[in-house]
Protein backbone atom coordinates (compact mmCIF):
# COMPACT_ATOMS: atom_id res chain seq x y z
CA UNK A 1 0.00 0.00 0.00
CA UNK A 2 1.38 3.65 -0.62
CA UNK A 3 1.57 5.28 2.17
CA UNK A 4 1.65 9.38 2.55
CA UNK A 5 3.97 10.74 3.33
CA UNK A 6 6.32 7.99 2.71
CA UNK A 7 7.88 7.81 6.50
CA UNK A 8 6.24 8.38 9.65
CA UNK A 9 7.57 11.47 10.47
CA UNK A 10 6.98 13.30 13.85
CA UNK A 11 5.39 10.74 16.01
CA UNK A 12 6.40 9.25 19.25
CA UNK A 13 3.84 6.37 19.16
CA UNK A 14 5.86 3.07 18.58
CA UNK A 15 2.39 1.27 17.50
CA UNK A 16 1.61 4.17 15.10
CA UNK A 17 4.97 3.44 13.87
CA UNK A 18 4.52 -0.36 13.84
CA UNK A 19 0.95 -0.19 12.17
CA UNK A 20 2.52 2.24 9.30
CA UNK A 21 5.07 -0.65 8.31
CA UNK A 22 2.14 -3.07 8.49
CA UNK A 23 -0.09 -1.05 6.35
CA UNK A 24 3.17 -0.28 3.65
CA UNK A 25 3.32 -3.89 3.37
CA UNK A 26 -0.57 -4.93 3.09
CA UNK A 27 -2.17 -4.85 -0.63
CA UNK A 28 1.04 -5.02 -2.21
CA UNK A 29 0.22 -6.84 -5.53
CA UNK A 30 -0.58 -5.04 -8.61
CA UNK A 31 -4.55 -5.49 -8.51
CA UNK A 32 -4.22 -3.59 -5.16
CA UNK A 33 -2.34 -0.71 -6.69
CA UNK A 34 -5.45 1.59 -5.97
CA UNK A 35 -4.87 1.79 -2.14
CA UNK A 36 -3.03 4.56 -0.33
CA UNK A 37 -3.14 4.97 3.33
CA UNK A 38 -2.54 8.65 5.01
CA UNK A 39 -0.74 9.31 8.43
CA UNK A 40 -1.74 12.14 10.24
CA UNK A 41 1.20 13.89 11.28
CA UNK A 42 2.09 16.34 14.34
CA UNK A 43 5.01 17.73 13.31
CA UNK A 44 6.67 20.68 15.40
CA UNK A 45 6.87 22.57 12.02
CA UNK A 46 3.69 21.11 10.40
CA UNK A 47 0.12 22.18 10.40
CA UNK A 48 -1.99 19.53 12.50
CA UNK A 49 -4.56 18.84 9.73
CA UNK A 50 -8.24 19.96 9.11
CA UNK A 51 -9.29 16.70 10.34
CA UNK A 52 -8.72 16.29 13.92
CA UNK A 53 -7.13 13.52 15.47
CA UNK A 54 -6.74 10.97 13.17
CA UNK A 55 -3.82 8.67 13.18
CA UNK A 56 -4.82 6.97 9.95
CA UNK A 57 -7.31 7.11 6.81
CA UNK A 58 -6.85 3.93 4.60
CA UNK A 59 -8.50 4.75 1.34
CA UNK A 60 -8.99 2.42 -1.80
CA UNK A 61 -11.48 0.93 -4.64
CA UNK A 62 -13.48 -0.98 -1.53
CA UNK A 63 -14.08 2.43 0.90
CA UNK A 64 -12.66 4.87 2.66
CA UNK A 65 -11.69 3.97 6.63
CA UNK A 66 -10.50 5.59 10.04
CA UNK A 67 -8.01 3.43 11.90
CA UNK A 68 -7.34 4.74 15.80
CA UNK A 69 -4.16 3.35 16.96
CA UNK A 70 -3.55 2.78 20.61
CA UNK A 71 -0.38 1.62 22.06
CA UNK A 72 0.88 0.33 25.80
CA UNK A 73 -1.59 -1.34 27.99
CA UNK A 74 -5.69 -0.42 27.57
CA UNK A 75 -8.06 -1.36 30.26
CA UNK A 76 -11.43 -0.17 31.37
CA UNK A 77 -12.56 0.05 34.41
CA UNK A 78 -16.12 1.28 34.93
CA UNK A 79 -16.92 2.90 31.47
CA UNK A 80 -13.52 4.92 32.16
CA UNK A 81 -10.52 3.96 29.35
CA UNK A 82 -6.88 4.44 30.51
CA UNK A 83 -3.72 3.79 28.65
CA UNK A 84 -0.52 2.20 30.32
CA UNK A 85 2.87 3.69 28.11
CA UNK A 86 5.77 1.13 28.23
CA UNK A 87 6.97 3.68 31.29
CA UNK A 88 4.37 2.69 33.56
CA UNK A 89 2.70 6.00 33.07
CA UNK A 90 -1.00 6.00 32.76
CA UNK A 91 -3.56 8.03 30.83
CA UNK A 92 -6.88 8.35 31.10
CA UNK A 93 -9.01 9.23 27.84
CA UNK A 94 -12.27 11.37 27.05
CA UNK A 95 -13.91 8.56 25.92
CA UNK A 96 -13.52 4.66 24.40
CA UNK A 97 -10.94 4.12 21.54
CA UNK A 98 -14.02 3.35 19.65
CA UNK A 99 -16.09 6.52 20.24
CA UNK A 100 -12.96 8.43 19.46
CA UNK A 101 -12.53 6.67 16.11
CA UNK A 102 -16.31 6.68 15.16
CA UNK A 103 -16.52 10.41 16.03
CA UNK A 104 -13.40 10.76 13.71
CA UNK A 105 -14.91 9.42 10.72
CA UNK A 106 -17.95 11.31 11.21
CA UNK A 107 -15.88 14.50 11.12
CA UNK A 108 -14.24 13.63 8.00
CA UNK A 109 -17.34 12.78 6.51
CA UNK A 110 -19.05 16.33 7.21
CA UNK A 111 -15.55 17.95 5.94
CA UNK A 112 -15.43 15.73 2.67
CA UNK A 113 -19.52 15.88 2.15
CA UNK A 114 -19.23 19.64 1.11
CA UNK A 115 -16.92 18.94 -1.71
CA UNK A 116 -17.32 15.55 -2.59
CA UNK A 117 -20.28 13.21 -3.71
CA UNK A 118 -20.84 10.51 -0.94
CA UNK A 119 -19.86 7.46 -3.11
CA UNK A 120 -17.45 5.68 -0.82
CA UNK A 121 -17.95 3.05 1.92
CA UNK A 122 -16.94 4.12 4.86
CA UNK A 123 -16.15 2.68 8.18
CA UNK A 124 -13.51 2.65 11.32
CA UNK A 125 -11.72 0.37 13.15
CA UNK A 126 -9.18 0.67 16.07
CA UNK A 127 -5.70 -1.01 16.18
CA UNK A 128 -4.10 -2.12 19.45
CA UNK A 129 -1.13 -4.05 18.65
CA UNK A 130 0.14 -4.66 22.46
CA UNK A 131 -3.45 -6.25 23.70
CA UNK A 132 -2.84 -9.49 23.11
CA UNK A 133 -6.80 -10.33 23.37
CA UNK A 134 -9.42 -7.46 24.27
CA UNK A 135 -12.85 -9.50 25.41
CA UNK A 136 -15.52 -9.10 23.43
CA UNK A 137 -18.12 -6.30 24.51
CA UNK A 138 -21.39 -4.58 23.17
CA UNK A 139 -19.63 -1.64 22.85
CA UNK A 140 -18.16 -2.51 20.04
CA UNK A 141 -17.94 -5.35 17.08
CA UNK A 142 -14.99 -7.84 17.21
CA UNK A 143 -14.41 -7.02 13.15
CA UNK A 144 -13.50 -3.63 14.01
CA UNK A 145 -10.65 -4.04 16.43
CA UNK A 146 -7.14 -5.47 15.98
CA UNK A 147 -5.62 -6.88 18.65
CA UNK A 148 -2.19 -8.35 19.21
CA UNK A 149 -2.94 -11.38 17.57
CA UNK A 150 -5.07 -9.85 14.65
CA UNK A 151 -2.07 -7.77 14.43
CA UNK A 152 0.39 -10.43 13.40
CA UNK A 153 -1.79 -11.27 10.49
CA UNK A 154 -2.34 -7.65 9.54
CA UNK A 155 -3.24 -8.27 6.44
CA UNK A 156 -6.35 -10.54 6.79
CA UNK A 157 -7.47 -8.50 9.37
CA UNK A 158 -7.76 -5.35 7.29
CA UNK A 159 -9.37 -7.63 4.64
CA UNK A 160 -11.86 -9.13 6.83
CA UNK A 161 -12.19 -5.57 8.03
CA UNK A 162 -13.41 -3.90 4.79
CA UNK A 163 -15.62 -6.97 4.09
CA UNK A 164 -17.73 -6.45 7.63
CA UNK A 165 -18.16 -2.43 6.57
CA UNK A 166 -18.57 -3.13 2.87
CA UNK A 167 -21.73 -6.01 4.11
CA UNK A 168 -23.50 -2.76 5.73
CA UNK A 169 -23.52 -0.74 2.02
CA UNK A 170 -23.90 -3.23 -0.67
CA UNK A 171 -25.59 -0.39 -2.75
CA UNK A 172 -22.16 1.29 -3.80
CA UNK A 173 -20.09 0.15 -6.19
CA UNK A 174 -16.19 0.28 -5.88
CA UNK A 175 -14.44 3.61 -6.24
CA UNK A 176 -13.45 4.42 -9.27
CA UNK A 177 -9.06 5.54 -9.92
CA UNK A 178 -10.58 9.13 -11.00
CA UNK A 179 -12.48 9.13 -7.60
CA UNK A 180 -9.80 7.70 -5.68
CA UNK A 181 -7.68 10.42 -7.61
CA UNK A 182 -10.31 13.16 -6.46
CA UNK A 183 -10.50 11.86 -2.82
CA UNK A 184 -6.91 12.16 -2.71
CA UNK A 185 -5.87 15.47 -3.97
CA UNK A 186 -8.97 16.52 -1.93
CA UNK A 187 -6.67 15.15 0.98
CA UNK A 188 -3.51 15.11 0.90
CA UNK A 189 -2.87 18.89 0.64
CA UNK A 190 -4.01 19.28 4.19
CA UNK A 191 -2.01 16.14 5.34
CA UNK A 192 1.21 17.30 4.48
CA UNK A 193 0.95 21.19 5.11
CA UNK A 194 4.38 22.88 5.11
CA UNK A 195 6.01 26.28 6.64
CA UNK A 196 7.33 28.56 3.81
CA UNK A 197 10.37 29.94 4.06
CA UNK A 198 8.96 33.46 5.16
CA UNK A 199 7.01 32.42 8.01
CA UNK A 200 9.04 33.20 11.51
CA UNK A 201 8.94 31.43 14.67
CA UNK A 202 6.03 33.22 16.19
CA UNK A 203 4.24 32.56 12.84
CA UNK A 204 4.07 29.13 12.72
CA UNK A 205 0.70 28.64 14.21
CA UNK A 206 -1.12 30.97 11.81
CA UNK A 207 0.58 31.06 8.99
CA UNK A 208 0.74 27.80 6.88
CA UNK A 209 1.48 27.41 3.22
CA UNK A 210 0.41 23.97 1.33
CA UNK A 211 2.41 21.99 -0.78
CA UNK A 212 1.10 22.27 -4.59
CA UNK A 213 0.20 19.16 -6.28
CA UNK A 214 3.16 18.98 -8.48
CA UNK A 215 5.39 19.57 -5.57
CA UNK A 216 3.64 16.78 -3.82
CA UNK A 217 3.77 14.87 -7.06
CA UNK A 218 7.75 15.19 -6.32
CA UNK A 219 7.80 13.95 -3.13
CA UNK A 220 6.56 10.96 -4.34
CA UNK A 221 8.74 10.41 -7.23
CA UNK A 222 11.71 10.88 -4.97
CA UNK A 223 10.40 8.16 -3.24
CA UNK A 224 10.89 5.61 -6.10
CA UNK A 225 13.66 7.27 -7.73
CA UNK A 226 16.91 7.50 -6.68
CA UNK A 227 18.33 10.33 -9.02
CA UNK A 228 15.94 13.13 -9.61
CA UNK A 229 16.50 16.33 -11.50
CA UNK A 230 14.06 18.94 -9.92
CA UNK A 231 13.46 22.10 -12.27
CA UNK A 232 11.35 25.54 -11.50
CA UNK A 233 11.73 29.31 -12.02
CA UNK A 234 11.85 31.01 -8.94
CA UNK A 235 9.08 31.25 -6.49
CA UNK A 236 8.59 27.69 -7.04
CA UNK A 237 9.25 26.46 -3.71
CA UNK A 238 12.46 24.77 -4.34
CA UNK A 239 14.41 25.12 -1.07
CA UNK A 240 11.10 24.77 1.10
CA UNK A 241 10.98 21.07 -0.95
CA UNK A 242 14.59 20.40 -0.35
CA UNK A 243 14.24 20.85 3.28
CA UNK A 244 11.04 18.97 3.95
CA UNK A 245 12.95 16.16 1.22
CA UNK A 246 15.90 16.42 4.00
CA UNK A 247 13.77 15.94 6.59
CA UNK A 248 12.06 12.24 5.26
CA UNK A 249 15.51 10.64 4.02
CA UNK A 250 17.05 11.48 7.61
CA UNK A 251 13.86 10.22 9.30
CA UNK A 252 14.46 7.38 6.98
CA UNK A 253 18.09 6.81 8.45
CA UNK A 254 19.97 8.64 5.82
CA UNK A 255 23.44 10.67 6.67
CA UNK A 256 21.67 13.39 4.26
CA UNK A 257 24.07 16.56 2.94
CA UNK A 258 21.99 19.81 1.42
CA UNK A 259 24.42 21.71 -0.60
CA UNK A 260 24.48 25.33 -2.32
CA UNK A 261 26.91 27.66 -3.26
CA UNK A 262 25.57 30.85 -1.51
CA UNK A 263 26.72 31.35 1.81
CA UNK A 264 24.01 33.16 2.96
CA UNK A 265 21.00 30.79 1.48
CA UNK A 266 23.73 28.03 4.03
CA UNK A 267 23.18 30.23 6.97
CA UNK A 268 19.60 30.30 6.11
CA UNK A 269 19.20 26.42 5.93
CA UNK A 270 21.24 25.63 8.83
CA UNK A 271 18.82 27.66 10.99
CA UNK A 272 15.66 25.82 9.66
CA UNK A 273 17.10 22.36 8.83
CA UNK A 274 16.06 19.49 11.20
CA UNK A 275 18.18 18.06 13.65
CA UNK A 276 20.95 16.01 11.93
CA UNK A 277 21.09 17.23 8.63
CA UNK A 278 24.66 18.71 7.12
CA UNK A 279 24.32 21.68 5.31
CA UNK A 280 27.24 22.55 3.71
CA UNK A 281 28.95 24.76 0.75
CA UNK A 282 29.56 22.87 -2.40
CA UNK A 283 32.96 23.51 -2.60
CA UNK A 284 33.20 22.36 1.27
CA UNK A 285 31.55 19.27 1.06
CA UNK A 286 35.21 17.48 1.88
CA UNK A 287 35.54 19.24 5.00
CA UNK A 288 31.91 18.58 6.24
CA UNK A 289 32.07 15.36 5.78
CA UNK A 290 34.40 15.38 7.51
CA UNK A 291 33.48 17.04 10.76
CA UNK A 292 30.58 14.94 10.51
CA UNK A 293 32.88 12.20 11.19
CA UNK A 294 32.39 10.25 7.99
CA UNK A 295 33.81 9.34 4.65
CA UNK A 296 30.35 9.44 2.37
CA UNK A 297 26.93 10.93 2.93
CA UNK A 298 24.18 8.66 1.71
CA UNK A 299 22.13 11.01 0.48
CA UNK A 300 22.81 14.27 -1.50
CA UNK A 301 20.40 17.31 -2.37
CA UNK A 302 21.83 20.34 -3.64
CA UNK A 303 19.85 23.36 -3.80
CA UNK A 304 19.96 26.68 -6.21
CA UNK A 305 21.90 24.16 -8.42
CA UNK A 306 22.62 26.30 -11.88
CA UNK A 307 25.32 27.95 -9.60
CA UNK A 308 26.88 25.24 -9.48
CA UNK A 309 26.96 22.96 -12.46
CA UNK A 310 30.17 22.86 -13.69
CA UNK A 311 32.53 19.86 -13.44
CA UNK A 312 34.59 20.46 -10.52
CA UNK A 313 32.19 21.31 -8.65
CA UNK A 314 30.27 17.84 -9.53
CA UNK A 315 33.35 16.17 -8.86
CA UNK A 316 33.54 17.04 -5.36
CA UNK A 317 29.99 16.34 -4.63
CA UNK A 318 30.64 13.02 -6.70
CA UNK A 319 33.77 11.82 -3.94
CA UNK A 320 31.29 12.47 -0.80
CA UNK A 321 28.73 10.40 -2.06
CA UNK A 322 27.89 6.48 -1.30
CA UNK A 323 27.73 5.36 -5.02
CA UNK A 324 28.86 8.32 -6.46
CA UNK A 325 27.25 10.58 -8.42
CA UNK A 326 26.40 7.46 -11.47
CA UNK A 327 24.76 5.21 -8.77
CA UNK A 328 24.01 7.35 -5.56
CA UNK A 329 21.11 8.78 -4.24
CA UNK A 330 20.26 12.72 -5.30
CA UNK A 331 18.00 14.94 -5.54
CA UNK A 332 19.40 18.37 -8.34
CA UNK A 333 17.05 21.19 -7.26
CA UNK A 334 17.69 24.22 -10.27
CA UNK A 335 16.53 27.14 -12.25
CA UNK A 336 16.05 26.75 -15.71
CA UNK A 337 15.79 30.25 -16.24
CA UNK A 338 19.38 32.48 -17.23
CA UNK A 339 21.19 33.91 -14.22
CA UNK A 340 24.46 33.91 -15.33
CA UNK A 341 26.95 36.06 -14.09
CA UNK A 342 25.30 37.05 -10.37
CA UNK A 343 27.20 33.94 -8.68
CA UNK A 344 28.83 30.17 -9.39
CA UNK A 345 29.45 28.93 -12.47
CA UNK A 346 27.12 27.57 -14.97
CA UNK A 347 28.45 25.12 -17.94
CA UNK A 348 26.07 23.28 -19.89
CA UNK A 349 28.33 19.96 -20.61
CA UNK A 350 27.77 19.78 -16.42
CA UNK A 351 24.32 19.43 -16.84
CA UNK A 352 24.50 17.14 -19.67
CA UNK A 353 26.60 15.13 -17.57
CA UNK A 354 23.71 14.76 -14.97
CA UNK A 355 21.62 13.64 -17.39
CA UNK A 356 23.57 11.32 -18.80
CA UNK A 357 22.45 9.06 -15.54
CA UNK A 358 18.97 8.68 -16.60
CA UNK A 359 17.59 10.62 -13.25
CA UNK A 360 13.76 11.21 -13.65
CA UNK A 361 13.43 14.71 -14.25
CA UNK A 362 10.16 16.55 -12.12
CA UNK A 363 9.04 20.06 -13.63
CA UNK A 364 7.22 22.89 -10.33
CA UNK A 365 5.07 24.91 -12.64
CA UNK A 366 3.28 26.64 -9.49
CA UNK A 367 4.66 29.71 -8.30
CA UNK A 368 4.00 29.97 -4.34
CA UNK A 369 6.02 33.10 -3.45
CA UNK A 370 4.63 35.89 -5.93
CA UNK A 371 1.71 37.38 -6.61
CA UNK A 372 -0.04 37.09 -9.89
CA UNK A 373 1.21 41.31 -10.17
CA UNK A 374 4.84 40.62 -10.18
CA UNK A 375 4.37 37.48 -11.95
CA UNK A 376 3.05 39.27 -14.73
CA UNK A 377 5.53 41.98 -14.93
CA UNK A 378 8.37 39.20 -14.56
CA UNK A 379 7.15 37.14 -17.52
CA UNK A 380 6.31 40.41 -19.67
CA UNK A 381 9.62 41.84 -19.09
CA UNK A 382 12.23 39.43 -19.11
CA UNK A 383 10.44 35.99 -21.02
CA UNK A 384 10.90 34.45 -17.74
CA UNK A 385 9.04 30.96 -16.75
CA UNK A 386 8.57 31.28 -13.25
CA UNK A 387 5.55 29.31 -13.17
CA UNK A 388 1.72 30.01 -12.92
CA UNK A 389 0.76 31.80 -9.84
CA UNK A 390 -0.56 29.88 -6.82
CA UNK A 391 -0.99 33.00 -4.76
CA UNK A 392 -3.55 35.08 -6.09
CA UNK A 393 -3.68 38.35 -6.77
CA UNK A 394 -1.98 41.58 -5.03
CA UNK A 395 -0.78 45.06 -5.14
CA UNK A 396 0.52 46.61 -8.20
CA UNK A 397 3.90 46.79 -9.02
CA UNK A 398 5.18 50.28 -8.81
CA UNK A 399 7.67 51.53 -11.09
CA UNK A 400 9.26 55.25 -11.22
CA UNK A 401 11.54 56.50 -13.78
CA UNK A 402 13.54 59.34 -12.24
CA UNK A 403 16.18 61.59 -15.09
CA UNK A 404 19.38 61.46 -12.35
CA UNK A 405 20.74 60.18 -9.25
CA UNK A 406 19.41 63.07 -7.39
CA UNK A 407 15.66 62.06 -9.15
CA UNK A 408 16.31 58.47 -7.46
CA UNK A 409 17.57 59.32 -4.15
CA UNK A 410 14.24 61.77 -3.35
CA UNK A 411 11.99 58.94 -5.28
CA UNK A 412 13.61 56.28 -3.08
CA UNK A 413 13.20 58.19 0.14
CA UNK A 414 9.20 58.72 -0.24
CA UNK A 415 9.02 55.43 -1.61
CA UNK A 416 10.41 54.44 1.88
CA UNK A 417 8.80 56.69 4.25
CA UNK A 418 5.59 56.02 2.55
CA UNK A 419 5.98 52.41 2.84
CA UNK A 420 6.64 52.56 6.57
CA UNK A 421 4.51 55.46 7.77
CA UNK A 422 2.09 55.72 5.56
CA UNK A 423 0.64 51.86 4.68
CA UNK A 424 2.00 50.30 8.21
CA UNK A 425 4.57 48.11 6.95
CA UNK A 426 7.37 46.69 9.62
CA UNK A 427 11.01 47.87 8.54
CA UNK A 428 12.07 44.21 8.48
CA UNK A 429 9.40 43.64 6.18
CA UNK A 430 11.46 45.66 3.49
CA UNK A 431 14.63 44.91 1.72
CA UNK A 432 16.08 47.16 -0.78
CA UNK A 433 18.38 45.43 -3.47
CA UNK A 434 20.96 46.86 -6.13
CA UNK A 435 23.38 45.15 -8.19
CA UNK A 436 26.08 47.30 -6.10
CA UNK A 437 27.91 47.20 -2.63
CA UNK A 438 25.76 49.52 -0.09
CA UNK A 439 28.35 52.58 -0.78
CA UNK A 440 27.73 52.54 -4.02
CA UNK A 441 23.96 52.27 -4.08
CA UNK A 442 21.80 55.30 -4.34
CA UNK A 443 20.63 54.12 -0.84
CA UNK A 444 24.01 55.51 0.83
CA UNK A 445 22.68 58.57 -0.43
CA UNK A 446 19.03 58.94 1.49
CA UNK A 447 18.62 61.95 4.40
CA UNK A 448 20.84 60.58 7.32
CA UNK A 449 17.81 59.75 9.58
CA UNK A 450 16.41 57.21 6.66
CA UNK A 451 19.90 56.01 6.13
CA UNK A 452 20.69 54.97 9.92
CA UNK A 453 17.07 52.82 9.71
CA UNK A 454 19.16 50.81 7.10
CA UNK A 455 20.96 47.40 7.56
CA UNK A 456 23.37 46.21 5.48
CA UNK A 457 22.63 42.65 5.42
CA UNK A 458 25.45 39.91 5.35
CA UNK A 459 25.75 35.66 5.43
CA UNK A 460 24.66 36.23 9.04
CA UNK A 461 21.80 38.37 8.65
CA UNK A 462 20.21 37.33 5.35
CA UNK A 463 16.51 37.95 6.39
CA UNK A 464 17.05 41.07 8.20
CA UNK A 465 16.37 40.28 11.52
CA UNK A 466 16.31 43.35 13.19
CA UNK A 467 12.68 44.17 12.87
CA UNK A 468 13.00 47.80 12.95
CA UNK A 469 14.92 48.38 10.32
CA UNK A 470 15.20 48.21 6.46
CA UNK A 471 17.64 45.87 5.22
CA UNK A 472 20.22 46.40 2.23
CA UNK A 473 21.78 43.76 0.32
CA UNK A 474 23.10 43.23 -2.93
CA UNK A 475 20.94 41.05 -5.71
CA UNK A 476 23.52 38.29 -6.47
CA UNK A 477 23.72 37.61 -2.36
CA UNK A 478 19.88 37.57 -1.59
CA UNK A 479 19.22 34.80 -4.29
CA UNK A 480 17.23 32.07 -2.63
CA UNK A 481 15.57 34.25 0.02
CA UNK A 482 12.90 36.64 -0.37
CA UNK A 483 11.03 39.12 1.69
CA UNK A 484 7.60 40.63 2.25
CA UNK A 485 8.26 43.91 0.20
CA UNK A 486 11.24 44.24 -2.52
CA UNK A 487 12.65 47.75 -3.54
CA UNK A 488 14.72 47.67 -6.58
CA UNK A 489 17.21 50.41 -7.24
CA UNK A 490 20.19 51.18 -9.38
CA UNK A 491 19.50 50.43 -12.41
CA UNK A 492 16.99 50.73 -16.11
CA UNK A 493 13.96 49.28 -15.89
CA UNK A 494 12.86 45.57 -16.46
CA UNK A 495 14.13 44.44 -20.23
CA UNK A 496 16.00 47.88 -20.73
CA UNK A 497 19.15 46.29 -20.70
CA UNK A 498 20.16 42.30 -21.41
CA UNK A 499 23.18 42.94 -19.29
CA UNK A 500 21.23 43.16 -16.45
CA UNK A 501 18.66 40.61 -17.23
CA UNK A 502 19.88 38.23 -14.33
CA UNK A 503 19.55 41.05 -11.70
CA UNK A 504 16.18 42.16 -12.93
CA UNK A 505 14.59 38.32 -12.91
CA UNK A 506 16.36 37.51 -9.42
CA UNK A 507 15.92 41.02 -7.74
CA UNK A 508 12.32 41.22 -8.88
CA UNK A 509 11.45 37.55 -8.45
CA UNK A 510 12.24 38.02 -4.45
CA UNK A 511 9.16 40.01 -3.47
CA UNK A 512 6.28 38.03 -1.79
CA UNK A 513 3.97 40.81 -1.42
CA UNK A 514 4.78 44.44 -3.01
CA UNK A 515 7.41 45.03 -5.79
CA UNK A 516 8.73 48.54 -6.19
CA UNK A 517 11.35 49.65 -8.62
CA UNK A 518 13.18 53.44 -8.64
CA UNK A 519 14.51 52.98 -12.22
CA UNK A 520 17.10 55.90 -14.10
Amino acid sequence: MRMIPSQPLGTGSHAEKRTFDQLRAAFSGPDRNGWFAMHSLNLPRHEYKRFGEIDFVVCGPDGLFVLEVKGGGVSCHEGVWETTNRFGETERLRESPFKQAEGALHGLREKLHASLPNIFVVGYGVVMPDVERLPDSAEWDRAVLADGRDFRQFEKWLERFIRYWRAKDTRKPAASPSQLNVLQQHLRPDFEAVVPLHVSAHDVETRIARLTEDQLRLIDVVEVNPRVICSGGAGTGKTMLALELAKRWGAAGMKTVLACHSPWLKRYLERNAVPGLIVSLAESIQVAARRAGIEKFDALIVDEGQDILNMDALDQLDNCLCGGISEGRWCFFHDTNNQSGLCGSYVPDAYDYLESFCPMQIPLRTNCRNTLPILQRIQGALDADVGNSGVGDGPAVREVHVADAEGAIQALEQELRGLVDGEGFNPGDIVVLSPFPFAQSWTSSLPEDLRDSISVLDDASPRNLKRHTIGFAQIGEFKGLESEVIVLVDMPGPGHSENLRSCHYVGMSRARALLSMICC
